[in-house]
């Protein structure tokens, strides 16, 4: 719990989000239809449990299995047109596309759509599928989408850490639904090293719904996808969970001479570029290192305003998922 002074706003935003809920439920708010299915990759929480990269993963299997797809994205934190819907080019900026859209469009290579109303991002990638004449079966990912149920989904996959299960509701936490939510839920996916503590807790709270989800499990691994870590560097990263970044980096040996947590989904600009910079003079580190999410917002200006400290690293999360082989034709039999 991050906002304990936040308390007593938490029952305003369980009844705003049981609300919505019910409403959906009734079947009297629109859901819009693709023509295609939708596979859904979502949390409970507002960020920190790791959709980006599972999206990733789940890109790649899909591909190793021979199954074609595109992925649906909001485009948080995008400023040039934000409402629009585009096709992510890889080349392009976190401004106008997003960090996020922008991290998954490099590390797949496949098309990535942003648009805030996602059914629109939908209907651009289906005018797209059409006229490439793609044959085979094809799916959309939809890049957090749990709660954008304003499209309907073939499939929702959750993902569920212990985090979660000890965080408090919005705005005293960063939950966006409770527990209970799970029952939505086709497929859960849980950490391989807190799936013995979680699987007990995701029996209770599934045992009365109507549908038993597939529960399944992934792998993480931390590591250095540009440059290697100076002896003594900046850490800094605008994630939803910053305290993960900086125990992984101490678990795979570098300790950083300082650590500047900015707010998820920051935006970089000059003024953030002179912090860091003047933060690691000060604390004489002798380079920088940051996230892939971070990365991708960094201009060639704002590199080099950087580099004059010393080198920039990069590290990324990958996720893994277990028994991929079995995964994905349990995943199409959803379908």
């Amino acid at each position: 719990m991050k906002r304990p002074w936040l308390l007593p706003l938490v029952p305003l935003w369980a009844v705003g989000a049981a609300w919505k809920n019910r409403a959906f439920d009734r079947g009297s708010v629109k859901v819009e239809q693709l023509e295609l299915p939708v596979i859904s990759v979502g949390s409970l929480s507002a960020g920190g449990a790791g959709k980006t990269p599972f999206v990733i993963a789940l890109g790649e299997a899909l591909r190793r299995s021979g199954i074609g797809f595109d992925v649906l994205s909001r485009g948080y934190g995008r400023t040039v047109d934000a409402q629009a819907a585009k096709r992510v080019v890889g080349t392009g900026s976190a401004e106008e596309f997003g960090d996020e859209p922008l991290m998954i469009a490099r590390r797949l290579g496949r098309r990535v759509y942003v648009a805030a109303e996602r059914a629109a991002a939908g209907r651009m990638a289906e005018r797209e599928h059409r006229a490439q004449r793609e044959t085979g079966p094809w799916v959309h990912l939809l890049d957090d989408g749990f709660q954008h149920r304003r499209l309907a989904r073939a499939v929702d996959i959750v993902l569920l850490t212990q985090v979660d299960v000890q965080d408090a509701l919005l705005p005293a936490g960063d939950l966006r639904e409770s527990l209970k939510s799970l029952r939505r839920a086709d497929v859960i996916v849980l950490r391989k090293e807190e799936a013995a503590r979680l699987r007990p807790v995701v029996e209770r709270v599934v045992a009365s719904a109507k549908k038993k989800p597939l529960v399944w499990e992934m792998e993480r691994g931390f590591h250095f996808v540009e440059g290697a870590p100076a002896s003594s560097p900046l850490a800094f990263c605008g994630i939803a969970r910053p305290d993960a970044f900086l125990e992984s980096l101490r678990l795979s040996g570098v300790e950083p001479a300082s650590f500047v947590a900015l707010k998820d989904h920051q935006r970089y600009d000059d003024g953030v570029m002179q912090r860091l910079v003047e933060t690691a003079e000060r604390m004489k580190a002798n380079g920088f290192v940051t996230t892939v999410k971070d990365a991708v917002k960094l201009s060639p200006a704002m590199r080099a305003t950087l580099q004059r400290v010393g080198p920039i690293a990069v590290a990324d999360i990958e996720v893994t998922i277990c028994d991929e082989a079995r995964f994905i034709p349990e995943l199409m039999k959803l379908l």
